[in-house]
């Protein structure tokens, strides 16, 4: 009996890691933004348990600083992950921003209020809303697909087009700027 043989196309391996590897970004990418919208939801809330004050404009304002924190963390966390990614692999910079992701958003679910451990409750809520932000940075700016290297050098020529469509001698101009 003969043994039927099914060749897959070339690139089909390829395709189906490339489909995983997008299905998980997008999960990675909602979970993210899930997080920050149930904290910005959530900010009057945070603002009276973690932040509490005669005023309560001032305690909302404080909240929402800390929601601010998770954005301004977002540049470190590209550097260091992006790098991590760049000499480790994507793999180990993936697994890195998930965890990282999943212990800021345990960590503020588990974390006490000001009422309990005082003055290290903001402190810590901050601190892992540092975490929040540095985690999914990396994943923001995803590296050029392979096709793009040669094309690079194309786009970067086409790039002052209109100074480059002008004779040399119309691009230094000697008008004056003002009429006389």
């Amino acid at each position: 009996m003969a043994e039927a043989s099914v060749v897959a196309a070339p690139g089909a391996h390829v395709a189906d890691k490339s489909n995983q590897a997008i299905l998980a970004a997008a999960i990675g990418n909602l979970l993210e933004w899930y997080d920050f919208g149930v904290y910005a939801y959530l900010a009057g809330l945070i603002a009276t348990k973690f932040f509490p004050n005669s005023d309560p404009t001032a305690s909302l304002l404080a909240a929402f600083a800390a929601y601010g924190v998770g954005f301004l963390a977002r540049p470190l966390g590209g550097i260091v992950i992006g790098r991590l990614g760049d000499t480790k692999g994507r793999k180990t910079a993936l697994v890195l921003t998930i965890f990282l992701m999943a212990f800021g958003t345990v960590g503020l679910g588990l974390l006490p209020s000001y009422e309990a451990i005082g003055v290290w409750a903001p402190i810590l809520l901050v601190c892992l809303r540092i975490v929040q932000g540095l985690a999914p940075a990396a994943s923001g700016a995803p590296r050029p697909p392979s096709w793009w290297n040669g094309r690079r050098k194309t786009v970067a020529a086409y790039s002052a087009v209109s100074s480059r469509s002008r004779p040399p001698a119309a691009r230094c101009s000697a008008r004056p700027l003002l009429p006389s």
